[in-house]
């Protein structure tokens, strides 16, 4: 009898182990890089960071011209300066590229901290967007990175789309 129920185990293991082999799991991959460049609201970031920061970046860059036209005149006329003179000019370059140096680092905080916020943002919608489709369609599994990823799995067209305003399907 017990030869019987080994098996009768036996069969309801390799029954359990076909039906489990049997259901197929339903994978999805999103590429972020993607969806950073081509979706709507990323683009739409982009700008607004361009419009907020250009102005800024524009002052820079007359800025450093300003101060590389003064060094290259200070350079031509050092060698008929007086010494007080070279030195008191010298001292003003110096002073105005570490002045020039603290605003471009200033600028680049800004930036960097805007554009998080930005991306941050973009990434909530993007999530929320790939949590939907996740739930709609009955995905098991939806990875954002990978190494290799079929164009049969690749889900970021309906992001792109869904992010964009249009349907998620």
């Amino acid at each position: 009898m017990t030869s019987y129920l080994k098996t009768l185990v036996a069969a309801g293991l390799l029954m359990g182990a076909l039906a489990v082999q049997a259901q197929e799991l339903k994978i999805g991959f999103v590429n972020l890089d993607r969806v950073l460049r081509d979706a709507a609201p990323a683009k739409s970031a982009q700008v607004k960071l361009e419009s907020e920061f250009g102005r800024r970046e524009k002052d820079l860059l007359d800025n450093e011209n300003r101060l590389k036209a003064a060094s290259d005149r200070f350079e031509k006329d050092a060698p008929t300066l007086a010494e007080n003179e070279r030195a008191r000019r010298q001292r003003e370059l110096i002073e105005q590229d570490r002045e020039l140096q603290r605003k471009r680092r200033e600028f680049q905080e800004d930036l960097n901290q805007r554009k998080n916020e930005e991306l941050s943002s973009v990434l909530d919608r993007a999530n929320r967007v790939v949590r939907q489709i996740f739930d709609q369609e009955k995905y098991d599994l939806i990875v954002q990175e990978a190494v290799f990823a079929s164009p049969r799995v690749d889900i970021t067209d309906k992001v792109i789309r869904a992010l964009n305003g249009g349907s998620s399907k």
